[in-house]
């Protein structure tokens, strides 16, 4: 099987670092480049515990990430760099770009200074760009050139929310998701909001409304159930370093049974090697960690008239890293599980 080179843009963020650890043992891809401001110069097996040819890569100045010499690049940037860069890593030849920002998430242009807080640099590209949850939408990932990395609360919400409502078990219209995060989902950044004695102890609820993940929760329900209404998000900060659990209420469907919706949800993902339905009483955030796996689960609350869906992932494997190269891994034609299925899990 043919090999691709890989670099990893922004390695020394947290979503860099798994990057960085998968791809270094990867079967198929060689972790050739790594590019990060605060550690230049510094050899990563300093910093890693990495295997072999990759523990002596040194780390380079971000600068010089737009002229990588690799096959596939993945960038763990912010989205102003990222939509920056895009398009000059694909003039340059990259044979695929993956983006972990949200700098192509979204179609339309219009809705990045709102969400976003920039006037999109590449509109021309938003159309090209795949989504890359393969459990979703793989056919579209078949010799990708750019792939833009979902959110990790819209992967843990859309994989739980997109096979309900295109079924037909539910509403599009009325959802109401509360999701709970790990600090990590915040990034590798020095702040007092996130140091340990403001965090620990304690949960808080922030961005309410205006979280930009909502857009593209609704924009990936929509394209793959057919359609789904305005949602009332509510992102909660947990004192945990990673993970995600996301709970979904819904409308049902008039005469829908739990049994309608156990089969929803069998009939997406029972073939899927990396998302697992249980009970919803059993989806668990410790059970998902430092791995690719999402759990999700669905009960009718009848007396409330709601159907309740509960999911969890790793915001930093499936929520990110991960989910990084199973879809680059989806793009290039090797299995999805390749370099992902030695996670625990």
């Amino acid at each position: 099987m043919h090999s691709h080179s890989a670099a990893v843009i922004g390695a020394s963020g947290y979503s860099g670092l798994e990057l960085t650890r998968l791809l270094a043992r990867h079967p198929h891809a060689r972790l050739t480049s790594i590019y990060s401001d605060r550690w230049s110069g510094e050899r990563a097996g300093a910093r890693l515990p990495l295997p072999g040819p990759a523990a002596s890569l040194a780390y380079l100045p971000l600068a010089e990430g737009e002229a990588a010499d690799a096959d596939v690049v993945f960038l763990a940037t912010p989205a102003e760099v990222s939509a920056d860069l895009v398009p000059r890593l694909l003039a340059r030849g990259a044979r695929l770009v993956v983006d972990l920002s949200g700098a192509f998430r979204l179609t339309d242009p219009a809705a990045y200074p709102a969400w976003y807080g920039f006037t999109h640099p590449a509109p021309e590209l938003l159309a090209e760009a795949r989504y890359g949850c393969p459990e979703l939408g793989r056919e579209a990932l078949a010799g990708a050139r750019l792939v833009t990395n979902p959110g990790c609360y819209a992967t843990t919400i859309a994989l739980a929310l997109a096979p309900l409502v295109r079924s037909g078990v539910a509403s599009p219209d009325g959802i109401a998701v509360t999701g709970l995060s790990g600090v990590s989902g915040a990034g590798r950044k020095s702040s007092e909001d996130y140091s340990f004695v403001e965090v620990s102890d304690d949960l808080r609820a922030y961005r309410l409304g205006r979280h930009q993940h909502v857009p593209e929760i609704e924009q990936t329900v929509a394209r793959h159930a057919g359609a789904c209404g305005p949602i009332s998000f509510s992102p909660v900060l947990v004192p945990i370093r990673r993970g995600i659990l996301a709970t979904a209420v819904l409308r049902p469907a008039p005469g829908a049974t739990q049994a309608d919706v156990a089969a929803a949800l069998e009939r997406a993902y029972g073939d899927e090697p990396f998302v697992s339905v249980r009970a919803p009483d059993k989806v668990m955030v410790k059970d998902v960690v430092h791995t690719n796996r999402c759990h999700l689960g669905a009960a009718l609350d009848a007396r409330a008239g709601a159907l309740v869906a509960v999911s969890a992932i790793d915001n930093l494997v499936k929520g990110a890293a991960g989910q990084a190269v199973q879809s680059m891994n989806a793009a290039l034609g090797w299995p999805e599980t390749a370099g992902l299925d030695l996670l625990g899990g």
